[in-house]
């Protein structure tokens, strides 16, 4: 065994030595650790687990002085407390701190540790912030030898922007190409970009393949080029100059210049029918054309013409302009791919209209919702004969709808969406993203045969699949881009959908940078969310800082323009702290009206006391009758109650001294002398005091100015008295409509119900009761059973049943044999009165001497029918009616 082990060093020694030469090569960042990675990944799982067991030991309190009280745990704490201190001074001492850590005073030297603690760390995390800057490009210490501003691009990596090589040793970075400090391309156009605040205006002048001719505004340059923002006029003077000049052509402006063309399109035969998948070829064996000059323009049209389908697509921005910029064109035939710099061509694009509106030329887009209102307003092109593979992938009910999801199932590539939100602003533009601007269309007309077949093949041959595709496809083309008109109301749209509820003076914040966001936007040409994101504009409204430095808090990071422009804001901010505090919900059903409320039957005690009055002069209202007053524009008409509401209110005499009430104008303010209505007019002029401790019911408006015939505000009252009371008379007609047509109603059921009376007693005269019949068997001389005499002597009076019977048995006779009864022969006493009849339920205390004293008429005894008897009870022998007899108790 020695042996051996003195035998394995010098077998070793020359891996030794091998290993010593690479080490020499691969130098190593610290013993045991090759590169930075793997150090910082050791560290972290370090202090991971120093973490975890830190979190194991005694807390403060009862349980460290309990385990304290131990020898053994007091010694360990001590011994690694020390050791501790020792690592934290030397590190400090790595740093160039103060390291006096552990001669310290017993008193101050928790105090002083600390203090020194904090000063090295912060050494320490300075000095590491310089060494990132430096390993990023940026060094503090040199001055820079580049323009102010200008940075160069960093090596981001990231997970989205790391593609793991076929190997899977190492993964392949790629650097994210930002354009912090590119040229504004805005100021290169030959057009100035419209932001005014008016309705998008399309630009084209020339139209090709036309059906029906191009409106003269369109075709007259003159005409379209006058616009108010060339005047130096107010901004709001500027929309209501551009609507009078424009009324003649307002049909003609917004209309679709292609709808006539895609109303009347025809889709081909050859377009319905089965094609057969014409391969692509591969992206290393075809051309691919640049173009940014208008030669290579025309020469580029005059081949799309000569084409029956091509494919296209856009690449936007959107971040550094207020309505978005179309910065590249890709167009891709089954031989060649195109790339266009449309920022460079933008006035020139124009000349592909040719191409785009040509009924026979299919063009070939993927989700192309956007592409053609990009197309519109950047380019003035439209699309005519338009196949959009996202709509034949929703026709087909894919899994998935995106052009990744095609390319994968139908050319099994792997696309590459990294630059899909890089800034395509970029010039020049490298040659990763031109490549990934080649492959979205590169693919897509073999895509096209593809999705055409399978249209056909899953509808069983039949074109009905495929025609919906195209009619949805059309559809798509007749879209028109709309542009984003700021009003008064615009803020409640976003607000709404932030579902944030806000007080007044919040929600009258976010409506003043609604509007400053907004206009500032305009004016520089920026999005709004790079002059000011939504998320920090809720985060301001909501805070309401009450100073400058608040505003800068509540964004992180600040925005360029919220620095520059922070003093306005605040304004701002002000302006709604000074609103009053009223919760929105109260303010919304305050603009809504006055809904009274259904009185109390008990009315308790007050100032004003109604308990005396009668009932019927408070209304009792129903949950649908209630009358709603009308919504008021001038505070005059609150006063002005209507008759009905007054009768509503609870105190039928108002207070007549008020803190706040406001001096009413008399009724008979025309018979009033010249100097009464100087003095009148002088004593209005006034504020009242108590105005700021009011809520808030809009602006106020002066009382001489409602009565001045001249002044806009009286007529702007009239027109909204004259509309409200007519609102109210037809109101009031309807309702008096619907109370007739119940009266009517009810009247119809009382006739029917009075007739059905009448019909009812009519039919019960023509009746004969069993009493009559006997009679009349009587007197006839007929003579009957015994049994049946003692029944019919006791019968009870007919029932309801009987009666039907006896009138079916009417109906049946024949009217000749009735033969009038004559009442001469026959027992009056049967009509005398009969008495109330006695109660049928059992009183002990009645019985016995009722049945005493019951008198019977002479020759006729009582007769008790055996269905009456009781078994159980003999009326004559029972001795319980008398009271007398009860046993005592």
């Amino acid at each position: 065994m020695k042996t051996s082990k003195k035998k394995l060093p010098t077998s070793s020694e020359p891996k030794q030595n091998n290993s010593d030469a690479n080490s020499e090569e691969e130098k190593e960042l610290c013993p045991g650790f090759k590169d930075v990675d793997a150090f910082v990944k050791y560290e972290l799982g370090a202090v991971l687990s120093a973490t975890k067991a830190s979190a194991g030991l005694p807390q403060a309190g009862d349980e460290y002085d309990f385990y304290r009280s131990f020898p053994g745990f007091q010694e360990f704490c001590e011994s690694q407390g020390d050791k501790l201190l020792h690592c934290m001074s030397q590190i400090m001492q790595h740093h160039g701190c103060r390291s006096h850590i552990r001669d310290r005073n017993k008193l101050t030297g928790v105090e002083e540790r600390f203090d020194l603690v904090v000063d090295s760390n912060d050494v320490i995390l300075e000095r590491a912030g310089i060494l990132l800057d430096e390993a990023d490009g940026v060094n503090r210490n040199q001055n820079p030898v580049m323009p102010a501003g200008f940075q160069p691009p960093k090596i981001v990596v990231s997970s989205w922007n790391r593609k793991s090589s076929s190997s899977g040793s190492r993964s392949e970075t790629f650097r994210l190409l930002h354009a912090k400090n590119v040229a504004r391309p805005q100021l290169k156009f030959k057009e100035k970009v419209d932001n005014s605040n008016t309705p998008f205006v399309p630009k084209i002048f020339i139209k090709p393949n036309a059906l029906k001719p191009l409106p003269s505004y369109f075709s007259n340059k003159q005409i379209r080029k006058e616009r108010p923002e060339d005047l130096d006029v107010p901004a709001a003077l500027a929309d209501f100059i551009h609507q009078q000049r424009t009324q003649e052509h307002v049909e003609d402006m917004f209309a679709h210049p292609y709808q006539y063309e895609l109303d009347h399109l025809t889709i081909l035969e050859r377009l319905l029918s089965k094609p057969e998948p014409q391969m692509y070829k591969p992206v290393a064996e075809t051309k691919l054309s640049f173009i940014d000059s208008l030669e290579d323009l025309v020469a580029l049209n005059e081949k799309l013409c000569k084409l029956s389908e091509f494919a296209v697509d856009l690449e936007h921005h959107s971040y550094r302009s207020f309505l978005g910029l179309t910065c590249l064109m890709q167009i891709s035939t089954r031989e060649e791919d195109f790339i266009i710099d449309t920022l460079e061509l933008r006035s020139e694009m124009y000349i592909l209209n040719e191409a785009f509106t040509d009924p026979t030329i299919v063009k070939v887009f993927h989700g192309a919702d956007s592409d053609v209102e990009w197309l519109q307003r950047d380019l003035g092109l439209y699309v005519v004969n338009l196949f959009d593979t996202h709509q034949a992938s929703r026709a087909l009910n894919l899994a998935r709808h995106s052009l990744d999801h095609l390319l994968k199932q139908f050319c099994n590539v792997n696309s590459d969406k990294r630059y899909q939100l890089a800034d395509w602003r970029i010039r020049p533009l490298p040659d990763e993203m031109i490549e990934y601007a080649r492959a979205d269309t590169h693919y897509l007309l073999y895509i096209y045969d593809c999705m055409r077949a399978q249209l056909l093949e899953s509808n069983h041959g039949q074109p009905g699949l495929l025609q919906s595709v195209w009619n949805k496809s059309k559809d798509v083309s007749l879209k028109k881009y709309v542009k984003p008109i700021y009003t008064e109301e615009s803020y409640l749209e976003l607000q709404r959908k932030q579902k944030r509820s806000f007080n007044t003076q919040q929600l009258t914040t976010f409506r003043l940078l609604y509007a400053w966001r907004d206009k500032l936007a305009r004016q520089e040409d920026e999005s709004t969310g790079y002059v000011l994101p939504t998320h920090m504009m809720i985060k301001i409204s909501e805070e309401l800082p009450k100073e400058p430095q608040g505003i800068i808090a509540c964004c992180n990071p600040v925005p360029p323009l919220v620095r520059q422009q922070v003093n306005e804001l605040h304004l701002l901010v002000q302006q709604g702290r000074e609103m009053p505090l009223l919760k929105a919900e109260i303010a919304a059903q305050k603009k809504k009206g006055l809904t009274p409320v259904k009185k109390a039957d008990v009315t308790l005690f007050g100032p004003h006391d109604t308990s005396r009055g009668s009932e019927s002069e408070h209304p009792q209202f129903s949950a649908d009758d209630v009358p709603v007053k009308q919504g008021i524009l001038f505070s005059e008409e609150d006063r002005q109650m209507d008759i009905d509401e007054q009768k509503i209110s609870g105190l039928l005499a108002p207070a007549k001294i008020t803190v706040f009430q406001e001096l009413e104008t008399p009724a008979d303010q025309e018979s009033q002398s010249v100097a009464q209505m100087k003095a009148m007019r002088i004593i209005e002029a006034f504020e009242n005091p108590f105005r700021m401790y009011l809520p808030s019911t809009g602006a106020h408006v002066s009382k001489n100015a409602k009565f001045d015939p001249s002044s806009k505000i009286f007529e702007i009252s009239k027109r909204w008295k004259l509309q409200s009371i007519e609102k109210q008379e037809k109101e009031l007609e309807v309702k008096k409509k619907a109370k007739e047509e119940a009266k009517k109603q009810a009247k119809k059921l009382s006739e029917e119900r009075t007739k059905a009376k009448q019909s009812y007693q009519e039919s019960l005269k023509n009746i004969t009761t069993v009493r009559q019949q006997a009679v009349e068997s009587k007197d006839g001389g007929t003579k009957r059973a015994k049994g049946d005499s003692g029944v019919g002597e006791m019968t009870p009076k007919p029932s309801k049943k009987l009666m039907k019977s006896a009138e079916k048995a009417q109906k049946t006779e024949p009217e000749e044999s009735f033969k009038p009864f004559d009442y001469t022969q026959s027992d009056l006493k049967v009509f005398d009165g009969s008495k109330a009849r006695d109660n049928t339920q059992f009183d002990p205390a009645r019985q016995g001497q009722d049945f005493r004293k019951k008198k019977f008429p002479q020759g006729q005894k009582r007769n008790v029918s055996a269905g009456n008897r009781s078994m159980s009870y003999m009326s004559g022998k029972s001795e319980r009616g008398f009271r007398n007899k009860w046993p005592k108790r």
